[in-house]
């Protein structure tokens, strides 16, 4: 009998720490010698997340400008497809936008040819800690997101104070009473919990019915191009981002002390030396995602 690719559906709200989460597993996944290949789902139209996780081989796929589990979900099968024939990988990570839904992302591998190989299928969503704590952006897509988890990673949980921590918990119990959660910083955890053994093939007796899909909506986000002067100070950068009131800020900025990603997450903005330098079409341009007014 051929083996089965298990697939892990990486989600979460904007900021969570997906791409965090997925640098581990790859870096992982290399010290260990697994083969893993990677799709990354981002909303925006950059690139960014290329550019973090490292472009590798044909290992690596990315999809921008829209989501794997509603707009891009052709795109998605046939990467999948592409990956086993030329990788023939013996694991594989979606990691979707932040905006996209995780069940409905997984309902796509039940789609042929791809249901023929695609082994357990896993959905991880990762929860930003400080986001429970300040009760921020909780419902629509993020309730959707949890409610659709088969295991939750409480992350950033170094952000936040013990009290803070405790009922960020207790929000996440409420809103997902069932679903086990881990708690994690800068999105470690040992990839044992997200590719389990299935000694008792009862995961395996899962994919013996497809899942019903359930109603939900998409709340509504938009993608807008920030252009950044080279040489703004920090200050001025933080300042201008923080008065946007953007959801999420990801990008590269070459700013007076030195080339800086971008990572902003509601008011806390953070400029951090990137490990490799970034393409240089990259450079002074920063993704703002913001909720359309209704």
């Amino acid at each position: 009998m051929e083996q089965r690719i298990p697939v892990l559906v990486v989600s979460g709200f904007l900021g969570a720490g997906k791409t965090t989460l997925v640098c581990h597993l790859l870096q992982e996944a290399q010290r260990t010698g697994v083969r893993v290949a990677v799709v990354s789902n981002e909303f925006g139209a950059l690139g960014i997340d290329k550019a973090l996780l490292g472009e590798g081989d044909n290992a690596y796929v990315e999809l921008e400008g829209g989501c794997v589990c509603c707009q891009l979900s052709d795109s998605l099968i046939e990467t999948l497809q592409m990956l086993r024939e030329r990788v023939q990988p013996e694991r594989i990570i979606i990691e979707t936008s932040g905006v996209a839904l995780p069940f409905d992302t997984q309902l796509h591998l039940w789609r042929e040819p791809v249901a023929a190989w695609v082994g357990d299928d896993m959905a991880v969503v990762v929860v930003n800690a400080e986001q429970l704590a300040a009760g921020r952006d909780l419902e629509g897509t993020f309730e959707d997101q949890v409610s659709s988890a088969d295991l939750l990673l409480l992350n950033k949980t170094d952000l936040v104070t013990p009290d803070a921590l405790t009922q960020a918990a207790a929000v996440l119990q409420s809103l997902a009473p069932d679903t086990p959660t881990v708690r994690a910083v800068q999105g470690w955890v040992d990839p044992a919990l997200l590719f389990p053994p299935d000694l008792a093939s009862l995961r395996a007796e899962r994919r013996a019915t497809p899942p019903e899909p359930h109603a939900h909506h998409h709340d509504m986000f938009e993608a807008t191009e920030l252009p950044i002067a080279a040489g703004v100070s920090p200050e001025a950068l933080c300042a201008h981002l923080q008065q946007l009131g953007a959801l999420r800020a990801k990008g590269f900025v070459e700013t007076s002390q030195g080339v800086r990603l971008v990572q902003g997450v509601g008011r806390r903005i953070e400029l951090l030396a990137p490990t490799l330098p970034p393409p240089s079409e990259l450079l002074g341009r920063v993704m703002v995602i913001t909720r359309r007014a209704r």
